[in-house]
């Protein structure tokens, strides 16, 4: 094989690899912002209707639908999974009270009701950690293209 075919076989693994660890750490940050309090993450979980309102674009932030109630999972997984690399994931949640949930609200609501409530941060700690997110993701891949093994 030539030098440059050598170096373009090369050139085409290494985006490979770049849209693999992209794609990887897109999904990574959807499974930890949904992970429930009683799986080790911060998401409070009753019915399930605020993770299944997690929505993913490749266009727009995903818009809040207050007058919404139920959420069906919306494949953020096939959006992840499709989107190219340079392209931008933007993964927002439908339900109106998501912020309330994640952010806290002491004061009263539009219904009159009266909340002292604390945040659970889910958005913030997956935030925060996208650094090592990126990291563990490329650590993932790497093992993943070259043969070797991965970390437990």
């Amino acid at each position: 094989m030539s030098f440059a075919a050598t170096i373009g076989e090369w050139g085409r693994a290494e985006m490979d690899r770049a849209e693999a660890i992209f794609q990887t750490a897109a999904q990574t940050v959807a499974n930890e912002v949904r992970k429930p309090i009683a799986e080790g993450g911060r998401m409070p979980v009753k019915f399930g209707h605020l993770r299944r309102s997690l929505m993913a674009s490749t266009a727009e932030m995903p818009t809040v639908k207050p007058e919404q109630k139920e959420f069906s999972d919306s494949g953020v997984e096939m959006l992840i999974a499709g989107a190219e690399l340079g392209s931008t994931v933007y993964l927002g949640f439908q339900a109106g009270y998501a912020a309330r949930m994640n952010y806290g609200f002491v004061g009263t609501d539009s219904l009159g009701r009266v909340y002292n409530q604390a945040g659970f941060g889910f958005v913030d700690a997956v935030a925060q950690r996208w650094p090592q997110i990126v990291a563990e993701a490329e650590a993932k891949v790497r093992s993943r293209f070259e043969g070797g093994s991965q970390p437990a």
